[in-house]
């Protein structure tokens, strides 16, 4: 009685045996027929960095700006770096800064030009404590010429009305804006 028991269960534990190690020598990538394995190829992303900060100072010892981000990505190949969620408050040596976020940014090599990408808003409360609001969906920063300009849908709220134009160039140094096009503007007289 007792081998009629025996010799079933070694079939069984043997194939049981043979089931697992089929098991362990199947490989992920036979599944993934559509995904090429890469083997040998470097991340185009060298270096990232998590909560980011960074501040900047001029030769008199004023802040010039302060920067952060959730997360900053250095793409070495092309030298750009990919923000998320910038958020830049620019003093330019005053106490009064622009404050300037969006959902991404790119900041091309040695920070000459930093483009702001989704919900772009740029704001500043000047000394009589009036907002000045400008909002659009692209904006291209040069931050060392204190200049700014986008090609899309602008609009601007300040203290005595709205204005709403196609494309903009912003003299931040001057305080002074060129709208390009289609501008249209509701203004309370004082």
């Amino acid at each position: 009685m007792l081998s009629k028991i025996r010799r079933p269960a070694i079939l069984l534990l043997i194939a049981l045996l043979l089931i697992a190690i089929g098991y362990w020598n199947i490989r992920p990538e036979s599944f993934m027929q559509d995904v090429p394995v890469a083997q040998g190829q470097a991340s185009p992303i060298d270096f990232y960095v998590i909560n980011s900060r960074t501040v900047q100072y001029q030769a008199d010892g004023k802040r010039n700006y302060e920067l952060t981000a959730e997360k900053v990505e250095h793409i070495k190949a092309s030298d750009v770096s990919l923000l998320t969620r910038p958020d830049i408050r620019s003093y330019r040596g005053t106490e009064l800064p622009w404050h300037v976020t969006s959902e991404r940014g790119e900041v091309g090599p040695k920070g000459d030009e930093v483009e702001l990408i989704d919900n772009v808003r740029i704001e500043r409360t000047d000394a009589k404590g009036r907002p000045t609001i400008v909002t659009t969906s692209r904006m291209t920063v040069l931050p060392e010429k204190d200049y700014a300009e986008t090609r899309q849908p602008v609009r601007i709220v300040a203290a005595n009305g709205v204005t709403t134009a196609t494309g903009m160039k912003a003299y931040l140094d001057e305080g002074r804006m060129l709208l390009l096009s289609n501008v249209r503007g509701q203004h309370e007289l004082r």
